[in-house]
Parts: structure tokens; sequence; C-alpha cells
């Protein structure tokens, strides 16, 4: 097994406002793609087949995903890799037709044709954000029921804001579609972020210590259990490529985004806002 050690940070050495500046940064360039992105298609992220309506089209071919979007006359979203046998998936935009016609002149063998209509997308659109936004509402009320204080609850709540947004502004970057299966991962993230902001509050605010030592505590833990999972779902990234295992590649992506997110922001913000607290905020 290897032994992996947690370096102990120097924290005297910066000031609040140098450990802020960095995730705040991150945060202002995200916000400024997810805004770029809306202004030009009219929504923050590039949304799925689930939340637009349209065609799936699944079909086995040998030709090449290339090949196989030149194949059709109309518009193709995208050619996606299923299993291991020369199967693909292979989405439309609504209004396509004689997708399966065209398919099959082409020599390909399809398998399923699976439609959904705009207003069920729309539907799915609203449910799904819906979704998030309880969560996080829901998040947010139990942190301030649990602390009781302005600054140490918004930190959880401004880290989870942050870990969210910054990987919403990645899938822009990196064309990665809102479907069911990522705003799954987006929740996920929720869950990931309280977990580590709230040990590393835990520590400084209810446990015997100094502040530098009560956050060197809470360090070796919760970085040992973030880097675990990043390497988890990367290797599951890494593997679901090779295997063409549809939507589990961006759910791994989303969340080595969001959780490598979550080391700056709780270990640069959150300390620095929790600092604050603990030195200046009740002083003041």
């Amino acid at each position: 097994m290897v032994d992996f050690e947690v370096p102990e940070v120097d924290y005297t050495r910066y000031t609040n406002r140098q450990l802020a500046a960095i995730p705040l940064v991150v945060l202002a360039l995200a916000l400024v793609v997810i805004g770029g992105y809306f202004a030009l298609t009219g929504s923050p992220v590039s949304l799925g087949v689930a939340f637009t309506g349209g065609t799936e089209l699944r079909v086995a071919t040998t030709d090449s995903p290339a090949a196989i979007e030149q194949a059709f006359d109309g518009d193709v979203d995208s050619v996606t890799p299923v299993g291991s046998d020369n199967e693909y998936l292979v989405t439309f935009p609504p209004g396509a037709e004689n997708i399966e016609t065209q398919a099959q002149s082409a020599g390909y063998e399809v398998i399923s044709v699976q439609e959904r209509a705009a207003s069920f997308g729309a539907d799915a659109q609203q449910q799904a954000l819906l979704g998030v936004g309880a969560a996080f509402i829901g998040m947010s009320v139990l942190v301030f029921v649990l602390f009781r204080t302005f600054v140490p609850s918004i930190a959880v709540v401004a880290s989870a804001f942050s870990d969210i947004v910054i990987p919403l502004a990645l899938m822009n970057v990196f064309g990665i579609d809102l479907t069911l299966g990522t705003v799954a991962a987006l929740l996920m993230l929720i869950g990931y972020s309280v977990d580590s902001d709230l040990l590393l509050n835990n520590h400084i605010l209810r446990r015997r210590g100094e502040f530098y030592e009560s956050t060197y505590r809470a360090m070796r833990t919760g970085v040992t259990m973030t880097l675990t999972s990043i390497a988890a779902m990367a290797v599951m990234t890494v593997v679901s490529t090779l295997f063409g295992i549809p939507l589990l590649p961006e759910v791994g992506l989303i969340l080595v985004f969001g959780l490598s997110a979550d080391l700056m922001n709780t270990y640069l913000l959150n300390v620095s806002l929790l600092r604050y607290y603990k030195y200046e905020g009740i002083a003041a």
C-alpha cells in the first residue's frame, strides 16, 4: 500500500486576501464562461437530447464516427461509441426525418430508435433544475442550522456553489452536454463539497486545539479522502472511455473537475473565511 502523507501548509505566510484570491478568480472566470455561453446560445450549458428533445439512433457498423456523421443528410448532434461491438449512439436534433432509412441505406444495422418530444425535454429540464436548486437550498439551510453563525455557514455555501459552477463552465469548454447523468454528477458534487467543508469547520470550531493545528488535522483526512475520490473517478473515466461505456466518461470527468475545485475552495477560500471569523470577525 502506498503511504500518502499530506504536507503541512504554512498558512501564516499568506493573508486572507491572498488565500481567497485564487478561488475567487477561478470562480469569476467560470461565471464569465457560463455567461458568454448563455449570451450565445440562450442556455448556460449545452443541453442533451433529454432536455431538448430529438432522436437517438443506435447502429452497428465498422465505420468511423466521422463517416457515420456524413452518412446522414441532416444535422447530427453527436456520435458516441457504445459497448465494444462497433455500436454507436447517434443523436439528432428535433425534426430529423428518415434517419432510420438513411442508416439502412448506408449499410448500418439499426438496433434501436428512440424519440423524445421537445415538450418532454422542457419538462425534464425544469425538473432537473428544480432538483439541483432544491438540493442546494436544502444544504444551505442545514448548514446554517448546524453552525448558526454567518461566516462559517457562508464559507460552506460559497464553496459548494463554486464546486458546481466551475464544472459547469468546464463542460462548455470540453463540449459535455447536460444530461440526466451529468445532473446526477452535479448533485453528487454538492454532497462531496459539504462533506469536506463540514469536516474542516468542525475541526476548527468545535474541537480543541489551535487554529492551524486543527486545520492540518482536517486536511490529513479531507485531502486524502478527496484525492482518493479523484483517482477513482479518473480511473472510471479512462476505463469507460476505452470500453465505450456511454455516460460514465462524462460523469467521471465532471466529478474530477468538481473534486479538484473542492480542494482549492476548501483549503484556500474556506480556510481564509474561517481564519477571518476566528481572529478578526469575533473581535470586530
